[in-house]
């Protein structure tokens, strides 16, 4: 394995707010990495940076290899916002059409990749309806399909879950795990600890900081604790 997302000694601060704290960060390829925090803990500032929608006030942020923000990077790119960025006005198919366009996707092949998005996200009976027209839930769904259109390098997942039922969550952490078999690297935030537990390795965030990282077994032993929310609760004090 080789790093596919490089953090170094990364801060970032909104006027006098500091909400970033020299972050250091290594996801290897091939790897379902998880970033735990509970709201506000800066997991969603680090991974906009990680894309390359904002620049750190410090340090450097180095994806396949290219310094973060790369436009050209983007190509490579699945990402998932915590806000569902979509065309209200337009159907779930117009929308994934649409996005997939933006990565010069030939017409078979974007047919066949609007098909395999929608069907993991259980879509595919609601394609012609208009996005203003979905609920909550669907439209998170939809999120995760457009990060997956074009077939990215790398996927990452602000929240990817919130919203969603238990048995689909189940049956896309499956296409996960798949996708992560064939060597995709996978960065994903969740405050939900049994998704936690899916994950190979994890970093766990609060105030802007990383508390620690490992395997959710390495961390479990290293705390002498079988739960990862005691765990996460042990690392805090250990910290304060």
């Amino acid at each position: 394995m080789h790093p596919t997302i490089v953090v170094k000694d990364v801060c970032k601060s909104f006027g006098k707010k500091q909400v970033l704290n020299n972050v250091d960060l290594t996801v290897e390829s091939g790897q379902i990495y998880g970033l735990i925090g509970p709201s506000g803990s800066g997991k969603t500032t680090l991974v906009k940076l990680i894309v390359g929608m904002d620049r750190p006030s410090q340090g450097d942020v180095h994806v396949l290899n290219t310094k973060v923000p790369d436009l050209h990077l983007l190509q490579r790119i699945g990402y998932m916002a915590q806000a569902d960025a979509l065309y209200a006005d337009l159907t779930g198919e117009e929308n994934l059409a649409f996005f997939g366009s933006l990565f010069r996707l030939k017409k078979a092949e974007l047919q066949a990749r609007i098909r395999y998005a929608a069907d993991l996200v259980n879509l595919t009976a609601d394609l012609k309806k208009k996005v203003e027209n979905y609920s909550g839930g669907m439209k998170r769904r939809l999120s995760l399909a457009v990060a997956l259109i074009q077939d990215p390098e790398v996927l990452v997942l602000d929240e990817p879950t919130v919203g969603i039922d238990p048995e689909l969550r189940q049956s896309i952490w499956a296409e996960l795990r798949r996708l992560k078999n064939t060597g995709k690297t996978i960065l994903v935030t969740t405050h939900v600890m049994d998704e936690a537990e899916k994950c190979d390795c994890l970093s766990m965030v609060r105030e802007g900081e990383i508390l620690t990282s490992g395997s959710p077994n390495e961390l479990k032993e290293h705390y002498g604790i079988t739960n990862l929310e005691e765990v996460f609760l042990k690392a805090g004090g250990a910290k304060g």
